[in-house]
């Protein structure tokens, strides 16, 4: 695909142009380039308490597709590594479970819960075996409390990535979440899922599309904060709406704030409110589908209807709305680039300057 210019000066750049998003051409550049260098969220650590836990994950389903097992070892160590057999590509473990060791049912092969090789029926006679190249690859994790993110072959450090969420969430208790499987939502969006995440990084349309939203927030005092990696949306609570109690020594002690929307790049976004955090995790599944997981996990049930983090379900069904008319605009042969807001749009400018490096396609 031609290259694209992204100004690094938001006051005269363009958006990205709009073949970013209809074309396959793109989606198959970011499935090649992008995805496998990004960290994706790929489990809960609270779900594997015991030596020998193990639970099968898929690593960006729908575009990578990636069969991967995470795994609790003898040292209480949690590892993510390659599920497939070294021996002729079985898919190793398809159920969560426990036990000593990984054996494969096609065959016979056994591992260690650390991946490494354990032993092989009628592999006696076989010169130069084993050898490394029969221990499962391990994938490098990164951690946030419980929350486990995976990567083929990260570009950035986990803790470089992790550092801003580290910084303004860390006084949230992650081990006394309770996650909530019947909130849980997964919503089909006809749409891109870049168009699905210009939408998430700027306040800029809440008061045209959240009436409520807009009613719990201080839309005048919403501020975005750029990190290498990532953004903070900071939501202030309007009056009279829920409100962190944030520790002494915390950036943001003496504001009301009412919610924290982090975005990790490319896929991953932690809304931590007063009730606790929802999980927002995007996946892509073609230049013009998009799923989008909601995941809640419960600090303090009491307050999960009020504020800017109540009718979740309601606010996506909006934004759902929005994005998926901006597909069909995009569409348009008279339609190419926009323009950014400066003072609204630093988060979508920054995510676009990201895509297009990661693509490989930066002009």
């Amino acid at each position: 695909m031609e290259k694209v210019r992204i100004d690094p000066d938001i006051r005269r750049a363009a958006t990205l142009p709009a073949r970013v998003y209809r074309d396959p051409e793109a989606f198959a550049l970011q499935r090649e380039r992008l995805f496998p260098r990004a960290w994706h969220l790929v489990g809960d650590a609270a779900l594997l308490r015991e030596p020998g836990d193990r639970m099968p994950v898929t690593l960006l389903p729908g575009a990578l597709d990636e069969p991967l097992l995470l795994a609790r070892g003898k040292d209480g160590r949690v590892r993510l590594l390659s599920n497939v057999c070294t021996h002729r590509g079985n898919v190793l473990v398809t159920e969560p479970g426990r036990g000593q060791d990984i054996r494969c049912r096609y065959h016979g092969r056994r591992f260690g819960l650390d991946g490494k090789f354990l032993s092989m029926p009628e592999f006696a006679e076989a010169v130069g075996f084993p050898s490394r190249s029969d221990d499962l690859p391990e994938v490098p994790l990164g951690e946030w409390g419980r929350f486990l993110l995976g990567s083929l072959a990260p570009e950035v450090a986990a803790e470089k990535l992790l550092e801003p969420i580290r910084a303004r969430a860390g006084f949230v208790p992650l081990e006394k979440l309770a996650f909530d499987p019947k909130g849980a939502r997964d919503y089909e969006v006809a749409a891109n899922w870049a168009l699905y995440l210009d939408n998430y990084l700027e306040g800029f349309h809440i008061p045209y599309v959240h009436a409520s939203l807009n009613e719990a927030l201080d839309y005048a005092a919403y501020a975005t904060e750029l990190s290498e990696w990532g953004v903070v949306q900071v939501g202030v609570a309007a009056a009279g709406e829920p409100a962190f109690d944030l520790p002494a020594g915390h950036p943001d002690v003496g504001k009301r704030i009412g919610a924290y929307y982090f975005w990790l790049f490319p896929t991953t976004m932690f809304n931590v409110y007063p009730w606790g955090i929802s999980v927002n995790v995007v996946q892509p599944l073609a230049h013009d589908r998009t799923r989008v997981s909601f995941l809640p996990y419960v600090l303090d049930p009491l307050k999960r209807g009020v504020g800017a983090g109540s009718g979740l379900d309601r606010v996506e069904r909006e934004d759902e709305q929005v994005v998926e008319s901006v597909q069909r605009g995009v569409r348009s042969r008279l339609y190419d680039r926009g323009r950014y807001s400066p003072t609204r749009e630093t988060g979508v400018h920054h995510f676009h300057r990201l895509l297009v490096r990661g693509m490989g396609m930066e002009g």
